[in-house]
């Protein structure tokens, strides 16, 4: 009898963690739950310049370096100045098979421009923490493509298109905060939307990360969209409400079963 409760204890665990993978990503319902943000994101539906993304949903996420937090930054990435500010949102942790293609949809928009040359990036981390691969950069310029970006470290998705112009004029959009529908100088605007496709090369647990930063000051924002996240076409798995605490209680039962067993 003891055997056949803890059995069904098991099962029982199982069925709980299959269950946290039942809800899907989106942002229908803002930001999905586990997602963690530091600095300003939020999710948003068609507004100004940035349209809902292609085959996306109602609304889309975004991150942006309107009441941003100093210091958030990419590692290597280069010209005159240095990063100021800016915001980081980070997925739940997710488990993926070699060779699972992880796709999404971005669209950079910028208020600055000349020299102070802001940046956005999306990176697949692993489950420490770790860059496993980066997967877009997106800089103002205020000559030459947006996407990629000019003196970052080079992405390992592919990008459709590959290279991308910014859309020229100061770009109407809610997230930049005050600056809505300002522009410094040569530069700002947004590139539109953009697909990343990434094939991924291990089994493994990760993290998705979308991330924008002011360079050189914290004048002239901007901010990063991003809608579709997809593994293998479908939603990333996201832990529902109740279901660590289910977890938590189950791993609960399995230590005094265990315990009344010995």
């Amino acid at each position: 009898m003891k055997a056949v409760r803890l059995i069904g204890v098991a099962a029982c665990m199982a069925g709980l963690f299959g269950a946290g993978s039942a809800a899907a990503t989106g942002f229908e319902n803002g930001i999905p739950g586990g997602w963690q943000c530091q600095g300003s994101c939020g999710t948003a539906g068609a507004d100004g310049v940035v349209t809902l993304a292609p085959n996306g949903g109602s609304q889309y996420g975004w991150v942006s370096t309107d009441n941003g937090q100093d210091g958030v930054a990419l590692p290597g990435v280069g010209s005159t100045g240095t990063s100021i500010n800016g915001s980081v949102l980070r997925s739940n942790l997710f488990t993926a098979a070699a060779g699972q293609a992880l796709d999404f949809k971005f669209n950079y928009v910028t208020t600055d421009g000349a020299g102070f040359t802001d940046y956005a990036w999306a990176r697949l981390l692993d489950a420490s923490g770790d860059q496993v691969a980066l997967l877009f950069t997106a800089r103002t310029s205020s000559g030459g493509s947006a996407i990629p970006g000019f003196e970052m470290p080079e992405a390992a998705a592919t990008l459709t298109p590959a290279e991308v112009d910014i859309v020229a004029g100061g770009p109407v959009w809610s997230p930049l905060g005050p600056n809505s529908g300002e522009c410094y100088d040569a530069g700002c605007g947004y590139t539109g939307w953009v697909q990343s496709a990434y094939a991924i090369a291990n089994a493994g647990q990760y993290y998705l990360e979308f991330g924008v930063t002011n360079w050189d000051d914290s004048d002239y924002q901007s901010g990063l969209a991003f809608d579709g996240v997809t593994l293998d076409g479908v939603p990333l798995p996201v832990p529902e409400p109740g279901t660590y605490a289910m977890m938590l209680a189950g791993l609960g039962m399995l230590a005094a079963a265990r315990r009344r067993k010995g």
